[in-house]
């Protein structure tokens, strides 16, 4: 006899919970409402999501036990339940407020997009996790997974899959981050920030703050001092144009901010390494040791009346910065460019010169 077929949700959670017979034990049943009181809309009963999946997120002991009340937890509840005391419920989308302590602020569109194609193919395989706003009436607001909430909407989705449990407002803020963090979908400013928030909802120590994250507390200190950067060069991390290692490097730059300013646009004009970076904050700290030395006289280039005219004339011709300097024995142009696309640009209109003075 061919089993039935699981719906997309059940596939899902199947993968990360061990499935179980496919009927409820003996002397098992899902939570019940009181008498004369309607069954909430989308609670599931273990049949929907096999029996193992949807004993875990009802609070049901899938070993024979009694039934673990989805508003009570207790010690053996909270071995079976994860969280303790959740319940799973389908609910409409208008019903779903976000998390305004979501420390996410990027949503990249096609990633986004395909999770929108994916809903629409086989449904949500993980469900939402929110928590009510007030007992007894349908508002709820998002604990975890905003952008699978957001991805369900641009499906067009009816009503969402979600897991309701109570969540204090100190552990809103924790819970998207650790959801965040595990999902690797932060940027390095996203996670300071959010950091920085912890510290200062929980008044905790760094060292306190990373073991209840599961992070070192170098990780976590390290974080938080990007927050300590320029706003031009926070803003060049959060766009992903610097790395949280040219981010760091930069700090370690003593010159101070207008100093990390110049070598964050250098940086990204020459796509500089982590480690040529900190070669170059190194070599930027010992100049002014090197100062009581006074260096050996530099040899000043020649000025000749035009050179500058040549330079006005070709910074105009290739739209960049030309220098024309002359020493004693020979000169040199330089032809500054912003990246490699640039360059060839430059490159592509000297070609294009060269042919017109070649037809002439």
């Amino acid at each position: 006899m061919s089993q039935a077929k699981k719906g997309g949700l059940g596939r899902g959670l199947a993968a990360l919970i061990p499935t179980g017979p496919d009927t409820i034990p003996n002397g098992l049943t899902t939570p019940t409402a009181p008498p004369g009181t309607a069954k909430p809309k989308g609670l599931v009963t273990p049949n929907g999501l096999g029996t193992a999946a949807a004993n875990v997120i009802i609070g049901v002991d899938p070993a024979g036990a009694k039934p673990a009340s989805p508003l009570r937890s207790d010690t053996q509840a909270e071995e079976l339940t994860s969280p303790s005391g959740a319940v799973y419920r389908e609910i409409p989308p208008d019903q779903i407020e976000p998390n305004p302590k979501q420390p996410r602020q990027v949503f990249e569109e096609d990633a986004l997009a395909e999770l929108v194609h994916s809903i629409r193919e086989f449904g949500l395989m993980q469900p939402i996790v929110v928590r009510r706003l007030e007992p007894g009436v349908d508002k709820y607001q998002l604990v975890m997974g905003e952008r699978r909430w957001r991805a369900c909407q641009e499906a067009g989705l009816e009503a969402i899959p979600a897991i309701v449990r109570e969540t204090a407002d100190d552990a809103l803020l924790r819970d998207a981050l650790l959801e965040n963090i595990h999902r690797v979908q932060l940027n390095p400013l996203e996670e300071a920030a959010a950091y920085q928030q912890l510290l200062e909802e929980f008044g905790v120590t760094h060292e306190e703050l990373a073991a209840r994250i599961g992070r070192s507390r170098p990780v976590v200190t390290n974080m938080i001092r990007l927050l300590k950067l320029p706003i031009p060069v926070q803003r060049r991390v959060a766009a992903g144009v610097l790395s949280a290692g040219h981010a760091r490097a930069l700090l370690g730059l003593e010159a101070g901010p207008d100093a990390q300013e110049a070598l964050a646009a250098r940086i990204v004009a020459e796509g500089m390494s982590v480690r040529a970076t900190e070669e170059a904050v190194t070599l930027a700290n010992r100049e002014p040791d090197s100062a009581a030395t006074p260096p050996a006289p530099k040899r000043k280039p020649i000025h000749m009346p035009g050179l500058q005219d040549v330079a006005e004339k070709l910074s105009n011709s290739f739209d960049t910065r030309v220098t024309v300097s002359l020493g004693k024995r020979k000169g040199k142009i330089v032809v500054e460019f912003g990246s490699v696309e640039d360059l060839e640009r430059i490159v592509g209109l000297m070609q294009q010169q060269q042919l017109q003075m070649s037809s002439e």
